[in-house]
């Protein structure tokens, strides 16, 4: 039996966004506390992650406050830890895939994710790398992913069917979407919406339709259509990038 979930979250994180994702996905119960990231509580890190950071879980023990989690539940945290351990918890979802292969190749996804895809992003968005080198990466993930047609009859997405894969890349795709369609950042203006036509398969001769069609998959999934404040996003990253063009 599953026991009561309480979720440290915050609508700006994109790690948080993943557990939530996945916590939709499951059709889960659960209890979310929204935290300000700039001014966490004191009792936050003692108390849930020592950390200090979001997300986090505190799972089971007897009914308690967010703001005082019992001692006898367990506390989780990492995005990718929680997303697992949310799959585990509610096999009915399938985010974990079936045979060890298909397991492995989500995994191998991720780990791109993690180690081309986002550090190119931030390093473009920051004004530290070129667009051709973000555009490497996300040729990098284009490359892992099934052939839109004809291959896999399971599904569009990274490995198929729908999957932890997906859940980690999703929020990251939602808010590159966001900055690059308001040129916020530290890239040239008018650069971003070139950016955001070339990777979706747009613009470039459609260099990355696969890509594309991959993103607008994961853009009308309804566990992230349920958990994206599009309106939030954009206003709050239009005032944390805004320095970045005064800097360049």
């Amino acid at each position: 039996m599953v026991e009561q979930i309480t979720l440290y979250t915050s609508r700006v994180c994109p790690y948080a966004h993943r557990v939530e994702i996945a916590l939709a996905e499951a059709r889960a119960p659960y209890s979310a506390y929204e935290l300000d990231l700039q001014h966490k509580p004191d009792w936050y890190a003692p108390l849930v992650n020592p950390a200090g950071k979001v997300p986090a879980i505190a799972y089971g023990g007897p009914p308690s406050p967010p703001s005082a989690p019992s001692p006898h539940s367990t506390k989780l945290a990492e995005s990718l830890v929680l997303v697992e351990f949310v799959a585990d918890l509610f096999p009915a979802a399938r985010l974990l895939p079936a045979s060890p292969v298909a397991r492995a190749r989500a995994r191998l996804f991720i780990d791109a994710v993690t180690a081309r895809f986002v550090p190119a992003w931030h390093a473009f968005l920051h004004g530290k790398a070129s667009a051709d080198e973000f555009c490497r990466a996300v040729e990098h993930i284009e490359a892992l992913l099934p052939p839109s047609e004809g291959a896999d009859v399971h599904g569009p997405f990274a490995v198929g069917a729908y999957s932890i894969a997906d859940v980690a890349i999703t929020p990251f795709v939602a808010r590159i979407r966001v900055a690059l369609l308001h040129e916020l950042g530290a890239y040239p203006l008018g650069e971003g919406k070139r950016v955001w036509e070339t990777m979706t398969g747009a613009g470039a001769g459609g260099r990355f339709a696969r890509f594309g069609r991959y993103c607008a998959d994961l853009l009308e999934r309804e566990s992230f259509k349920a958990t994206f404040d599009e309106a939030y996003i954009t206003e709050t990253q239009k005032t944390r990038h805004a320095s970045l063009r005064q800097r360049n």
